[in-house]
């Protein structure tokens, strides 16, 4: 496999490989051993859908050190980690929904991590076995409900404030990324995975050995240096190197 996406079309939802800008219908469990159609999919009527619908979503807090500089808060010394509400997400191309235009929203380009196999208390040398690739992804934010309370979940989960996909990669290294976040054609963000303070294999076995993941379940990796203000009618792409652009714009 290599980017698998998730589509409806009609009444029907599915899985499919996506080669140069074609579908192959998935046969089978995404999540095992599946098949491909041998013909791509019409694409006419088919919508994308984010590419896994998951029964969690796990966000990493302050994961970069330039980040947690520009926050004024010391590095964590262990993953600092919250859940987003699954009913917070939305597709590549689907609208960033601002609920309170008074208060400052942030924009935070993200790798994320999809789980591929049910884990628990994993190490870090067999997490890449768990993982069924990654994705791009937006951990929008409500910074002056963050600012004004010791748990995040409120300011992170509203409806929309998780932009997830378009497809997720699975055959890709994720350890040395370009991260980048452009906001109207402007580069805010600008970093590398390799700067992760806690990378991608250490994330997955720390969290397995608090909780269960599951097949389909999504860990936002954390967000670099350069986070700032959103408006109605922007613009925001992330581009994140070997996957395919997320592009979502604000209401």
């Amino acid at each position: 496999m290599a980017a698998i996406g998730r589509f409806q079309k009609g009444d029907e939802t599915f899985y499919a490989k996506v080669v140069d800008g074609e579908l192959y219908k998935l046969i089978g469990d995404v999540f095992g051993s599946p098949s491909f159609a041998k013909k791509p999919t019409p694409l006419k009527g088919v919508k994308t859908l984010t590419p896994v619908a998951p029964s969690k979503v796990i966000c990493v807090g302050l994961n970069y050190a330039d980040h947690a500089r520009e926050t004024g808060k010391p590095l964590p010394k262990e993953p600092l980690i919250w859940f987003k509400a699954p009913t917070s997400l939305i597709p590549d191309g689907a609208k960033i929904e601002v609920p309170f235009a008074h208060h400052r929203t942030d924009f935070e380009a993200e790798l994320a991590i999809v789980i591929g196999r049910k884990m628990r208390n994993v190490t870090p040398a067999a997490a890449a076995r768990y993982i069924f690739g990654y994705t791009s992804a937006q951990d929008i934010s409500d910074r002056t409900i963050q600012n004004g309370e010791s748990q995040w979940a409120r300011a992170k989960s509203f409806d929309t404030f998780t932009p997830l996909g378009p497809y997720v990669e699975t055959k890709i290294d994720p350890h040395d990324l370009t991260i980048q976040l452009f906001q109207n054609g402007q580069l805010r963000q600008n970093s590398n995975t390799s700067q992760l303070i806690f990378d991608c294999y250490k994330l997955v076995s720390f969290i397995s050995t608090n909780m269960t993941l599951l097949p389909g379940d999504v860990i936002l990796t954390g967000t670099p240096s350069g986070v700032g203000p959103i408006d109605s009618g922007d613009r925001l792409e992330v581009r994140i190197q070997g996957l395919t652009p997320l592009i979502n714009t604000v209401k």
